[in-house]
């Protein structure tokens, strides 16, 4: 991705249009991720972009993407973890964790981050680690991590960050605080995907509550 909520750009790996799937995989990875935060996510995911949305198994999280010096996850070996279990039929794949994550930022060898996704590409990876961070409670660090699905998944399908306040591509800089004061993709961003040839639901029903204005 370039990372969402402090995310970064992963190298790319696009599928050409002709050989592409349909179906947008979520994978758990671990047992501590809810069955109700693979729930919004795949919502998310389905009225945003209108997409067939298929949970796969839940497995552990790879040991090659274990760094041991800060005891997290390295997302761009997920992301290969998660490609590599892309189904025949499949588009995308989206891994679903509560454990801490991180990339490699800059001259910062090690950056937590809330989710990374390719640009464009077949996979991405988010956590819902910094989610509960001044989260009001469970379901709000939940919503904050169906936001950050729609932009690592945005990201797979070629959008770049955006410059729109309040925009769900909107670049985190570091801060899932600013996930709040986001709520829908702007009409810079629907238009670009529907220029790319998707067709994107007229009316979403967005699985959380419009932020009250600053």
């Amino acid at each position: 991705m370039r990372l969402a909520c402090a995310l970064l750009l992963a190298a790319a790996f696009a599928r050409p249009a002709a050989a592409e799937g349909t179906v947008f995989y979520v994978l758990p990875l671990g047992a501590e991720i809810p069955d109700a935060d693979v729930r919004i996510v795949s919502t998310a995911l389905t009225e945003f972009y209108g997409l067939d949305v298929k949970i796969l198994a839940r497995v552990e999280l790879p040991k090659a993407a274990w760094y041991p010096p800060r005891r997290r996850w390295r997302a761009e070996k997920l992301l290969d973890f998660l490609r590599a279990r892309l189904p025949a039929d499949g588009a995308r794949v989206l891994g679903l964790t509560a454990a801490d994550i991180s990339t490699t930022k800059g001259k910062i060898e090690d950056w937590g981050v809330m989710g990374l996704g390719e640009v464009p590409g077949t996979a991405g990876v988010i956590s819902t680690f910094r989610c509960h961070k001044r989260a009001r409670d469970d379901q709000h660090a939940r919503e904050r991590l169906a936001k950050v699905a729609v932009h690592e998944i945005g990201h797979t399908l070629g959008l770049d960050h955006c410059p729109v306040r309040g925009c769900l591509m909107e670049d985190a800089e570091g801060s899932v605080l600013t996930s709040d004061r986001e709520y829908d993709l702007c009409p810079r961003c629907r238009a670009q995907l529907t220029a790319s040839g998707r067709k994107l639901p007229a009316a979403p029903k967005i699985p959380w509550p419009k932020p009250e204005a600053p």
